[in-house]
């Protein structure tokens, strides 16, 4: 399974960026998708995951982004998507997606182990 991240870029503190991952497998609706984010000289931290599992939907956020990111998916298009909104310095960092097939549970979601697969990443700078 191979991830296409993209829609990253240079972007004012306040402002929003909306990412996409598209995983190339028709296993997407019973999946979980996330993304992590990694900036210079720090560990790779969890951001937001999505789990679909026979039409039940479930979300997971890091605390410092609720209220600002919204992770959603369009099983159409076979793409999640990340609406980033009041972005800050810092959330500067290369964005990663991950995906695995199956439903793990919402307990999980925020593990870099639960994912097989990641995307290349693409780079979010916010800076004036």
């Amino acid at each position: 399974v191979q991830l296409q991240a993209s829609g990253g870029g240079l972007v004012q503190p306040g402002g929003s960026l909306r990412l996409s991952c598209a995983p190339s497998t028709r296993a997407f609706r019973t999946s979980a998708i996330a993304w992590f984010r990694q900036a210079p000289g720090k560990e790779r931290e969890f951001v937001a995951a999505i789990r679909l599992n026979s039409g039940n939907t479930a979300y997971r956020y890091a605390d410092s982004v609720k209220g600002r990111f919204a992770i959603s998916r369009d099983n159409a298009k076979n793409t999640v998507y990340m609406q980033m909104n009041s972005l800050k310095p810092e959330d500067t960092a290369i964005y990663y997606c991950a995906y695995t097939m199956g439903a793990p549970i919402t307990g999980v979601l925020h593990s870099t182990g639960t994912y097989d697969y990641w995307g290349q990443g693409t780079l979010v700078t916010v800076s004036s």
